[in-house]
């Protein structure tokens, strides 16, 4: 079994009851990199710059106000915001520019696409889009799936390791089917695909299992009989279902 900065964190989790794996390495990028963005990074220029660009979703935003460093989120805010101004300076000429030409729609014009009122309005709600703290987090998930499918073909105890587990969220589960044929093949990308599929359909039934017995126990006739594993069921099935959300 070798170690390194990778496979140490994959080694980890997967010796825990995790529901997905990938989403407790998830959980601990996200938390590293809103720690990042509110560190020392705010006064590099070049992270300045892709922040003022692209700024953070709603969800990043708001972690990392709970951080509670407002000095640094205000920072970066405000020099996002100047950089947002610009931008929108121009998007509500091109509003007024629409709505006064008689383009509350989108329509074509001699052969090319006219700006109205509903294309500029998409382009703001694509802002919430953008967000750079998110594109950081993929770029490091991806590299761990990478991972897992390198553990799987050259470290001989991971592959039990991984039978053992509780399968991934839907999400992990689909990237990481769509990332195996480019690191796998044969016989060994036919195994991998075998168990991470089993392991998904028992385990989603599992959980849809002890999520129905969590409704039956407010039967009264069920009332005395005993919970199982079904008292944090409706917890585990949003995770699940859509990554680890609450």
């Amino acid at each position: 079994m070798k170690l390194h900065i990778d496979t140490a964190p994959v080694w980890e989790v997967y010796r825990q009851d995790h529901e997905c794996p990938l989403c407790a390495i998830n959980d601990r990028v996200e938390a590293a990199s809103v720690e990042y963005f509110l560190g020392d990074s705010v006064m590099e220029p070049s992270q300045r710059i892709e922040v003022n660009e692209k700024g953070f979703c709603a969800r990043h935003f708001k972690l990392m106000f709970d951080a509670g460093n407002r000095l640094g989120l205000a920072l970066m805010t405000h020099t996002y915001m100047k950089n947002t101004l610009k931008w929108l300076e121009q998007n509500a000429g091109r509003a007024v520019a629409a709505a006064e030409a008689g383009r509350p729609v989108l329509k074509r014009v001699i052969g090319k696409k006219g700006y109205g009122l509903a294309v500029c309005g998409d382009e703001v709600l694509a802002l919430e889009d953008r967000c750079v703290m998110c594109e950081r987090i993929r770029d490091n998930m991806q590299r761990y799936i990478y991972t897992i499918l390198y553990m799987y073909k050259h470290e001989p105890e991971f592959p039990g390791l991984l039978e053992g587990s509780k399968g991934m969220c839907l999400r992990h589960y689909a990237e990481t089917l769509k990332m195996a044929p480019e690191h796998l093949s044969g016989e060994a990308l036919k195994r991998f695909v075998r168990t991470l599929s089993r392991l998904e359909t028992d385990n989603l039934q599992r959980v849809a299992d002890e999520l129905e017995w969590f409704t039956r126990k407010f039967d009264y006739r069920n009332e005395d009989k005993p919970w199982g594993n079904s008292r944090d069921a409706v917890e585990r099935s949003l995770n699940k279902l859509r990554g680890h959300i609450v």
